[in-house]
């Protein structure tokens, strides 16, 4: 074994910290809020091409030039140890044992090691002597440069890494200045931050991203308007430059939304061709709620960026929103066939667009596909519905129960879907048996105790729903419907109006535009005998919502204040389209038999 050189060692074993030092280093990177940017697909495998072929060219001669270090039995157990406590993770022996590797054998290989161990076990001044040992061990290496810059600036240590960083910058300015941001990511000190990277750039007064990088420092220090000068600069120097672009139209954005999407919609006109800005310009269309205009441009992607199951996957929402089902059905068929991170939840829609076309059993294959992840409940409670309107209560039933929750929330909504089902079947007890299940194990699930409270009403137990809904505003203070279904059964109920009215006000004040609370405040001023209070809240009530319990209660209150003629035509146009509604039916045939 002693004739094995320290390469062919280090070659055979396998180290396993590697992929997760990645994984630090890329939350250091993303730990920076800001502004983010991408280049375009196209760029972005290019120059992933061009980045991975330098790194394999560097590699091949960085590894002709490292040392032929002599493999002593003092070395190879030093190595072992390192090792094998590694795998183990035994950070508090690997660690040490590395870094007293790397400093008795000056190899960088050994040194690199050492860092990326130290960042592990979280040891940043053992990481960074390592990689400043890497450095000196092997001064041509870019990446151990950056590790050292990298250290040096989470530690807020900016004069040390300042000439480094230069060195970096006459090896390749742009990359470097592209990724300095991300660098800089734990800084405290934005000001710092920003006159180091002013004083950098300063020796580039041609290149785009120094202007670029500067915008980024000026925007985390507050000076937006410095970062849009300093962007309109780099726009200059490279015209149509969309990383420029999609970071100018982020600060817009947060102070109005408006602006950058006129600052988008004008850019798109100059350079059509700029796809990740139109991309960036449809989400913020929909997030506006422009759902057409965003259709417009996410069709367009869809044919410009072939094979993006992102872009078709918007494309398909869109039009599922707005009821063009053939063209939703084509485009999220066409979004699986493009390997979509989440596969389930393209089936959940596609099973959504099957309902509406009236093709139950497209539908319910669909949802049987979703296996997994925040759609397999809405799945298995809509596979149920299906049964359910095909006759079969008790397969849907079954379906429900036999399906397991990944985590507490599901095991709960599935709990509330079982009793859903039974109480539109009217079998209340059974919906209440279901959900004192549940709550006895989930006793803080408060989604429980409040559907519990609904079916404690049908069933007379008014008791039990006080308790239930009081339980509920313990367990969420800021629930503005526990509030309001206390109250509305308190004034509808009992002769408690004070306290219902109190309740609902604070229900009113949580949520001040809601059809149902102003409904429920409507009735309990009526109950109170304020009618034309009531008759005021009733009147937004239905004109915010033309709901048949809020037409039932508004007619009420204007019979008892003798607009008796106005009444009957709410009423009539109330039941025109929901002829079979209890409350409506039941205030009609008792004041106006």
């Amino acid at each position: 074994m002693a004739s094995h050189s320290l390469d062919k060692v280090i070659r055979m074993t396998q180290f396993k910290f590697l992929p997760l030092y990645a994984a630090l280093l890329l939350g250091t990177a993303c730990s920076q809020p800001g502004v983010k940017t991408s280049q375009p697909e196209a760029v972005a495998t290019q120059q992933a091409a061009a980045d991975a072929a330098a790194e394999e060219a560097a590699k091949a001669k960085a590894e002709a030039a490292y040392p032929k270090q002599p493999l002593t039995p003092d070395i190879l157990f030093k190595f072992l140890v390192a090792e094998v406590a590694g795998q183990r993770g035994a950070m508090s022996v690997a660690q040490p044992a590395y870094m007293d590797l790397a400093r008795q054998t000056r190899d960088p290989r050994i040194a690199r090691r050492a860092a990326e161990v130290s960042m592990f076990a979280r040891n940043q001044a053992g990481a960074l002597e390592a990689a400043q040992l890497w450095v000196a061990a092997e001064p041509d290496s870019e990446r151990a440069q950056q590790t050292v810059v990298g250290l040096l600036l989470n530690e807020g240590k900016l004069e040390e890494a300042e000439p480094i960083l230069r060195s970096l910058l006459k090896q390749n300015p742009a990359n470097v200045f592209m990724q300095l941001s991300s660098l800089m990511g734990k800084i405290r000190d934005h000001q710092a931050a920003f006159a180091m990277t002013e004083r950098l750039a300063a020796d580039y007064p041609a290149l785009p991203e120094a202007r670029f990088a500067v915008a980024q420092a000026a925007a985390h220090d507050g000076r937006m308007d410095v970062a849009v000068a300093a962007l309109k600069q780099a726009d200059t120097l490279r015209p149509g430059w969309e990383p420029a672009a999609l970071m100018r139209a982020q600060i817009l954005a947060k102070t109005s939304p408006a602006d950058a999407l006129v600052f988008m919609r004008e850019f798109l006109v100059t350079y059509p061709d700029a796809r990740e800005v139109r991309l960036a310009y449809a989400r913020s269309l929909v997030s506006v709620n422009q759902v057409a205009e965003a259709r417009v441009e996410f069709t367009r992607l869809a044919k410009e960026m072939p094979a993006n199951a992102e872009v078709t996957l918007a494309a398909g929402l869109l039009a599922l929103q707005m009821d063009d089902l053939e063209a939703a059905r084509s485009l999220l068929t066409e979004t699986l066939e493009y390997d979509p991170r989440d596969v389930d939840m393209v089936h959940y829609y596609l099973g959504q667009v099957a309902e509406r076309a009236k093709q139950p059993d497209v539908a319910a294959a669909h949802y049987a596909e979703v296996k997994t992840g925040n759609y397999l409940v809405p799945a298995r409670a809509r596979q149920a519905a299906l049964l359910v309107q095909a006759g079969k209560p008790k397969e849907a039933q079954a379906l429900l129960a036999f399906t397991h929750g990944e985590n507490e929330a599901q095991s709960v909504r599935l709990l509330q879907a079982q009793a859903e089902l039974l109480s539109d079947d009217k079998q209340y007890a059974q919906a209440f048996a279901t959900l004192s299940d549940g709550i006895k194990r989930y006793p803080n699930a408060a989604d429980l105790y409040y559907d519990r409270a609904m079916v404690s009403e049908k069933l007379g137990k008014l008791d039990v729903l006080e308790t239930d809904l009081r339980r509920v505003i313990v367990l969420r203070p800021d629930n503005a419907q526990a509030y309001n279904a206390l109250g509305y059964t308190l004034a509808d109920r009992t002769s408690r109006l004070a306290e219902a009215i109190t309740l609902l006000d604070k229900a009113l004040s949580l949520s001040p535009n809601d059809a149902y609370i102003l409904d429920s405040v409507g009735w309990a001023q009526f109950r109170a005998g304020n009618l034309a209070k009531a008759q005021e809240y009733l009147e937004r009530a239905y004109a915010l919502r033309t709901d048949p319990e809020i037409a039932a209660h508004l007619g009420e209150v204007m019979w008892a204040r003798g607009q008796r003629d106005e009444a009957g035509k709410l009423w009539q146009t109330s039941l025109q389209t929901h002829p079979r509604n209890e409350v409506l039916l039941e205030t009609l045939h008792r004041l106006n038999p």
